[in-house]
């Protein structure tokens, strides 16, 4: 049982994070290519940990990033959404896509429903994406999503010694974007 906001995309399904997921949950954050720009792949154990993070993050905050299901399967895709922590630079949509799935647009599809949640539901004035400079993939769905690089930020420990861009855009920018389509 999911309790909370389900947001539908066209092939997808964004909701909270639940015990379901730990399996996908588990093959991603183990994943040295999917994990390369999340802090490292983890083992099984930790990954449970990291999903009941999030998981207690919407009971927290009332948002944290969703659980991403494809529609025709019903397989977990990744993880995606809105995420701010305690000590992080902004208001941040984040994205993570299982490598069985980089290269189809999910990550695209989803943090345009997060993008547009994070916005109209949670009323954020201003999203950010924190990214390494060298992680090109994600700094190219940055830009396609309308967000410009800001420069250099700071995250908390134990991220702190991690370079990262803070790209990003105001809520007016979004809508505008989003108003032009």
């Amino acid at each position: 049982m999911v309790n909370g906001p389900v947001l539908f995309t066209e092939r997808l399904l964004l909701r909270r994070p639940a015990a379901a997921d730990l399996d996908g949950w588990a093959a991603f954050s183990a994943d040295p290519v999917a994990m390369e720009h999340l802090g490292g792949p983890v083992e099984r154990s930790v990954a449970w940990r990291h999903l009941c993070i999030m998981a207690g993050a919407w009971e927290i905050a009332g948002y944290g990033m969703f659980s991403v299901i494809e529609r025709t399967t019903g397989k977990w895709v990744g993880r995606l959404g809105p995420w701010m922590p305690e000590g992080w630079p902004g208001t941040e949509v984040g994205w993570g896509v299982a490598s069985e799935f980089a290269g189809k647009g999910y990550a695209h599809e989803g943090a345009v429903a997060a993008m547009d949640y994070a916005v109209e539901i949670l009323g954020w004035t201003n999203v950010i994406h924190t990214i390494a400079p060298e992680n090109s993939r994600s700094i190219r769905l940055a830009q396609r999503l309308g967000s410009y690089n800001m420069g250099p930020t700071k995250l908390p420990a134990p991220y702190a010694d991690v370079a990262v861009d803070a790209w990003g855009q105001t809520a007016k920018e979004w809508r505008a974007r989003r108003a032009a389509k």
